[in-house]
């Protein structure tokens, strides 16, 4: 049978793909560490489980409007306003199955054939593919861990062109962990409002801070928030990875666009899961979640040091997310058992074959001379991979 040349060009999540092969090796019995998936190793609230209980209860197993309930799209005009300072209508919030549908259906109603998206990379693994099945193209702008992996506005502005219709930024971000400061958006954000850029502003990670502050772009000014569409859901700070509840938030034609579209791809997120999503969003578990910060913290201070012990491995300490990105260039061109070191690509194969550790390839977030550790998993976990990581590197010659 014919595939389409948009199937042809997709490529496959590498974040989502090592996580099945250290599940299928555990299935077969095998002691594998993984540090792939990029999701909580804790439970959901109690709370929110309860309220999500009590909604199938009360019949809620129905279809919901296809943009999502008025209920969580009035909770998160709360936590726009609570947590930003931020006043939108419930018009300008569409409920999607998750932020990375989010982030798919924004990208389908922006962007046309030969539009131009900018990305600073390293970036999360979807964004290019997704602008390129909008029939958009990717313009990554590379930044150096030495300045922390940002993008200056300098960099910004030497990469827009005629065909740039927006920007993704991520802060916290997925790989790096790295945090943008007030002043460095207050500079995006100028760029942004001379040239009418579209800022899509993923802040997925935003209570998983551990220095500095998080800063929406949105909050900078009218003009700003007026070109910024917000992307965020519930999966990282409550720990519900599995309920599929994302949201968009920002102009009213746009987000107006995402509902039509969605109503005629899966229709509304899962009825019960609104109503939990609303509870959480409106009151959130302050003290579940200020413990799982509080862990990740520590977890991330054990990683950084063990990590920069390793010869031939360093990182820089990240401010939020829950992701190490390990420069790796020290092991390139030595040979483990006879094998080449090529890239990150090559690393993450031999540690998972020959070590039992499953670790995510840089080059998925345009680095192949890194890769991503997640310590969204118990500290005996992160010990136990850490030494192999190291035992293994002993063995490089």
């Amino acid at each position: 049978m014919k595939l389409s040349e948009r199937a042809h060009g997709i490529n496959p999540s590498p974040t989502l793909a090592i996580d099945a092969k250290a599940k299928q090796m555990l299935k077969d019995g095998m002691d594998v560490i993984g540090f792939g998936a990029g999701e909580p190793d804790f439970d959901t609230p109690e709370v929110i489980k309860d309220e999500a209980i009590a909604a199938l209860k009360k019949g809620e197993t129905k279809y919901t409007p296809a943009s999502g309930t008025v209920q969580l799209k009035e909770a998160v005009c709360l936590k726009m306003e609570r947590d930003h300072g931020l006043k939108y209508a419930p018009n300008q919030v569409v409920i999607c199955c998750g932020a990375k549908h989010a982030l798919y259906n924004l990208f389908q109603v922006i962007c046309d054939p030969g539009d131009e998206v900018v990305i600073p990379g390293p970036y999360w693994v979807s964004y290019s593919e997704q602008v390129l099945l909008a029939g958009a193209k990717p313009v990554i702008v590379p930044t150096c861990e030495a300045a922390g992996f940002k993008m200056t506005a300098a960099q910004f502005r030497e990469a827009i062109t005629p065909r740039t219709v927006a920007l993704i930024l991520n802060s916290p971000s997925n790989p790096t962990g790295t945090v943008y400061s007030r002043e460095e958006l207050e500079a995006i954000a100028a760029i942004a409002v001379e040239k009418q850029i579209t800022v899509v502003s993923d802040e997925i990670y935003e209570k998983l801070l551990y220095e500095g502050e998080h800063v929406s772009i949105a909050s900078l000014g009218q003009a700003i928030k007026d070109l910024t569409i917000i992307i965020n859901g519930v999966a990282k700070t409550y720990a519900m990875t599995g309920w599929r509840i994302g949201y968009a938030v920002g102009d009213a034609k746009i987000i107006k666009a995402i509902g039509d579209l969605q109503s005629h791809s899966t229709s509304n997120p899962t009825s019960f899961c609104q109503s939990a999503s609303a509870y959480a969003i409106a009151h959130p578990p302050t003290a579940e979640i200020e413990k799982m910060v509080g862990e990740f913290h520590s977890r991330r201070d054990y990683m950084v040091e063990k990590v920069n012990q390793i010869p031939g491995l360093s990182c820089r300490k990240p401010e939020g997310a829950f992701y190490v990105f390990v420069n790796m260039s020290g092991l390139i061109g030595k040979r483990f058992d006879g094998v080449p070191i090529t890239d990150g690509d090559k690393l993450a194969d031999l540690l998972l074959q020959r070590s039992n550790v499953a670790v995510v390839p840089g080059s998925g977030f345009g680095a192949p001379e890194y890769f991503r550790l997640s310590y969204a998993t118990s500290r005996a976990k992160i010990e136990k991979g850490l030494e192999r990581i190291a035992q293994f590197v002993a063995r490089c010659s």
